[in-house]
Order: C-alpha cells, then sequence, then structure tokens
C-alpha cells in the first residue's frame, strides 16, 4: 500500500478535482504491474495497472488501490466491474469513496463477485493526500487552505505601506506546492493593489514533479474587488490563467482588459 500512495502522489498536480489515486498488481509476493490516475477523462490507476500486463497473469492476482474501486459510468467506465472481469481474487484498499454516487457501491460488486476484500490499511495516510475531493464530496464546499505571511511582531508591511519580502525562499516553494494542488487562489483588491501579484504556479522554479507526458493547468485566480479598483496594467492580467473578477454591482463590465478576465461577477 505505501507504494500505491507514492503513485497516488504522481497525481498530485495534475488530477484537478479529481482523486489522487494509486494501484498495485501482486501475485505470489511479486509486483507485476502498477499505475496510477494522471488527470480527468483518463483511465483509473486500476485500469492502468491491468493493462500493463498479461491478462492471464492478472488472473487471481491480488488489487491493492489506495481509493475504493469506482462503482459508476462517469468519463470512464467502472473500476469495480474490470476489477471483477479481470478475475482479481482479492482486493485492499485504503479507504472508501465518499463519492455518494460510489460509496460503498464499488466494495459490495467485488464482493458480490466472491472477491475478497480489505478496507482501513493506511487510510489516513490515503485521505491527506485528497482532503479537497473528501470535503467536497461530504461537505459540499471546498477545501480551503489559508496563506497568511507576516513578520513576528504580526505586520505584512513597513510603516510607510511599502511590500517587502518576509518569507524566505523555503516557505515560498511551500506556496507554490500548495498553489499546484489548488484549482482556485482567492486574494483581495489591497494585495494587488500593494504587491502586483501574479497568483500562477512556476513549476520549473518551485520543484513540482509533473510526471513525463502530463501538464498541470494554472489554477482560476479570484480578485474581490469591490470598488472594482483593478488596473489593467497589473501583472496579474499578463500572467497566464484563468481570472475570475468579483465587484459591486455598481461597476461597469471590464471591457478595458481585452478579453484577459475569463469572468466578471458583480
Amino acid at each position: 500500500m505505501r507504494r500505491a500512495l507514492l503513485l497516488a502522489e504522481k497525481g498530485l498536480y495534475t488530477t484537478g478535482e479529481n482523486p489522487r489515486v494509486g494501484a498495485c498488481l501482486v501475485k505470489d509476493g511479486n509486483l507485476i504491474a502498477q499505475g496510477f490516475h494522471r488527470g480527468p477523462g483518463r483511465p483509473h490507476a486500476e485500469i492502468e495497472a491491468i493493462k500493463q500486463t498479461d491478462a492471464g497473469l492478472v488472473r487471481e492476482s491480488t488489487c491493492v488501490v489506495t481509493l475504493e474501486p469506482c462503482s459508476h459510468v462517469g468519463k470512464t467506465g467502472p473500476c469495480a466491474e474490470a476489477l471483477v472481469d479481470a478475475g482479481i481474487a482479492r482486493v485492499v484498499v485504503a479507504m472508501e469513496d465518499p463519492n455518494p454516487l460510489v460509496a460503498g457501491r464499488g466494495l459490495a460488486r467485488l464482493r458480490d463477485a466472491n472477491i475478497d476484500v480489505v478496507v482501513g490499511l493506511y487510510s489516513e495516510e490515503a485521505r491527506s493526500l485528497n482532503r479537497g475531493f473528501i470535503t467536497r464530496m461530504m461537505r459540499g464546499r471546498p477545501y480551503v487552505w489559508l496563506k497568511s505571511a507576516a513578520s513576528l511582531d504580526g505586520k505584512v508591511a513597513m510603516l510607510d505601506g511599502e511590500s517587502k519580502w518576509i518569507t524566505g525562499p523555503d516557505a515560498r516553494r511551500d506556496v507554490q506546492r500548495i498553489r499546484g494542488r489548488c484549482q482556485a487562489i482567492v486574494t483581495g483588491i489591497n494585495t494587488v493593489l500593494a504587491d502586483d501579484p501574479q497568483l500562477t504556479v512556476r513549476h520549473n522554479e518551485s520543484g513540482l514533479v509533473i510526471p513525463e507526458g502530463l501538464s498541470a493547468e494554472q489554477p482560476l485566480r479570484v480578485v474581490l474587488d469591490t470598488q472594482g479598483r483593478l488596473p489593467i496594467s497589473n501583472r496579474l492580467l499578463d500572467a497566464e490563467g484563468p481570472i475570475l473578477w468579483v465587484t459591486g454591482s455598481h461597476c461597469q463590465h471590464p471591457m478595458c482588459a481585452n478579453g484577459r478576465i475569463e469572468q466578471w461577477v458583480a
């Protein structure tokens, strides 16, 4: 299961709103295949693993997977059914899927097919990989990271308002890793005016590991700007990635942004 968790981490910056999942196939004590979910619309981890080796070798093997195999038809077919069809003898699962479309149904399908099922191995580690997915499924809201940089005496800028770096290189790299895991970054207009940030993920500079053949999208940048003060010269508008501009209802539509603002809400 530890290996499956490491595989799941490969999708940390590419799965988007989908869960990060890794899977291993084991037979006679030997690893025969492995896979991980790479992103929306791509094969799930179990399917990736099954396709890597001979069907005869897969039969009677054990599938070790970090999330309950799905039982519904979404952008891909149901993994539980694929495991049954492949002749898997045993499935070891780290955690049940909180998605109401699955929520135990995948495990039930496996048991109905007389497959031995074990649940709960390294469940906390699996949950920590998918905090956003779990929160969205169980609470109906996003998982929120709060990022703040302040000096020991609680200050965020110089006395005259001048902005200075407070965090060091290690902390800034951590911020990039957090951004890479998020689908949206929300900030207020005062931060935008004071710091002129891009609010992007700098993949090349931050050491984020993106598996070969995959790409990571920039998160949606959300600017809360009641009075509509966002200047068209701001670096935010020139950087890669979509922008959602939230203003008061009295503000003009941002035609001056020349299409650089993807969504405007007033």
